[in-house]
């Protein structure tokens, strides 16, 4: 018969490794969320810039309404200044 014995060092250093997995995973995570949301706001502001340029140029229907629904104005005149600011 074979007995083992299991010390504690060991079940310290397993432990020890599982904790710094589980905090490198979820800082990980919250980091990547972070940059997620960083580069959204980043997109959202260049369609903006983007489609008050082309409604400077041309002026349609399409782009006031992609532009009410990215900047939350429902008027032609309010669009008009909330372009006329973001192209400054």
């Amino acid at each position: 018969m074979k007995f083992e014995l299991k010390t504690e060092k060991e079940n310290y250093s397993k432990s020890f490794s599982h904790f710094f997995g589980i905090v490198f995973s979820l800082t990980l995570i919250i980091i990547l969320c972070d940059v997620s949301l960083k580069l959204g706001i980043i997109s959202r502001n260049h369609d903006i810039e983007y489609n008050c340029r082309l409604l400077s140029v041309e002026k349609s229907k399409p782009h006031f309404k992609v532009l009410a629904r990215l900047s939350n104005l429902k008027s032609k005149p309010q669009i008009w200044e909330f372009c006329k600011e973001v192209i400054k």
